[in-house]
């Protein structure tokens, strides 16, 4: 059973009437990254200065490798943070710059040069231990920074937001070194994000949060494919997860949801136990609804809309009843504006969603 190096415990974090962060509860395996997602303002941040220490938390507590670290100032807890606008000095070269943190230390000059020779051939930047931060660009940046806090071998590297200012191909760049850091070092990393392609990339577990609560946490296959509540499926997915409203019901034997005269036929595993007449809201992904040929059974009829090639796949927009869906298909498959459609989805990645609370029927 692998080490829990990371426990937040019931952590909740007010700023007057403002609840920050509400009662956030998780554990973090040694070794792996977790990727917090949200939108802006949904308390990611504070919690990772929580983390730090730089914020303290109305209550709750963080063990780190089971201890609390609570009345632990943020200079001794060996946590790393590494922020979205570099936080290098400027006026020292990079050779200075990874020295930082061990010089503080009281390190020794030749462990002090092994140590930075090490991680600057590491992060490639060892041409350029000699170069100021002005003459390095975004990505050299970035990895500075983050050399800078590797060097002083941190329990847990903590990331905040830390490609938000890149080009897309350096991110995808930076991402592939976050990936290699991590394979390599071992490393236990937190990852701050808004962006879910990067949680979805680097993390093997997402804690997603809405307004300060924790809305799920689970590994990155099972948030995504299984959503707990529709804003965890709202939220991933590009475009996002399909939502149709509508009552429960039997069409002769088979489970179906209607709306409007429009059916949807549902797997009896996901509608287990809910009554006819239940007001529930159907969750598919656009990649999991698959073209199907007339009359089957476990398909649904809907009207085209529009059609937009994108490369690779094309987005087919398609009306049942009064909403609209967004489904992924391949280039070949031929489509009209105008035309019905037959659609079937897969019935192991369909999810029902009570209507009033957004919250998954479980089998």
């Amino acid at each position: 059973m692998a080490n829990i190096k990371l426990e937040l415990v019931e952590l909740r974090k007010e700023f007057g009437d403002l609840i920050a962060v509400d009662d956030v509860s998780l554990g973090v395996e040694e070794g792996e990254t977790m990727a917090l997602l949200g939108p802006s303002g949904c308390g990611k941040s504070t919690t990772l200065n929580m983390i730090v220490g730089l914020e303290p938390p109305t209550s709750g507590d963080i063990l780190i490798d089971g201890k609390s670290v609570l009345d632990v100032p943020p200079g001794q807890r060996n946590v790393g943070l590494v922020f979205q606008d570099y936080a290098v000095f400027t006026h020292m070269n990079v050779r200075h710059n990874l020295e930082y943190g061990l010089r503080v230390r009281g390190m020794t000059r030749p462990d002090m040069e092994r140590e930075v020779a090490k991680v600057a051939a590491f992060l490639n930047l060892g041409h350029q231990l000699d170069s100021k931060p002005l003459e390095l660009g975004a990505s050299e940046l970035q990895r500075v920074a983050i050399g800078r806090t590797l060097v002083t071998n941190p329990e847990i590297l903590l990331l905040d937001e830390p490609l938000s200012n890149l080009e897309a191909e350096m991110r995808n760049q930076m991402r592939r070194e976050l990936r290699r850091i991590q394979t390599e070092t071992g490393q236990t990393i937190i990852y701050v994000t808004h962006d879910q392609i990067e949680a979805l990339s680097l993390a093997h577990r997402i804690a997603v949060m809405d307004f300060g609560a924790l809305k799920q946490y689970d590994t990155a296959h099972n948030v995504y494919h299984y959503p707990d509540n529709t804003f965890v499926g709202s939220f991933l997915g590009n475009p996002p997860m399909n939502f149709v409203r509508g009552q429960f019901g039997h069409d002769g034997n088979r489970p179906v949801v209607a709306q409007n005269g429009s059916i949807i036929p549902v797997p009896p595993s996901s509608a287990a136990g809910l009554g006819d007449g239940a007001e529930v809201i159907v969750g598919m992904r656009p990649e999991s609804m698959l073209v199907a040929e007339a009359g089957d059974p476990e398909a649904f009829i809907a009207l085209v809309v529009a059609v937009e090639p994108q490369g690779p796949e094309t987005v087919l927009t398609v009306r049942l009843g009064q909403t609209d869906l967004k489904l992924i298909v391949g280039t070949g498959m031929q489509a009209h504006e105008g035309s019905e459609i037959t659609i079937r989805p897969d019935a192991e990645l369909l999810a029902l969603f009570d209507a009033a609370s957004g919250v998954r029927f479980r089998a």
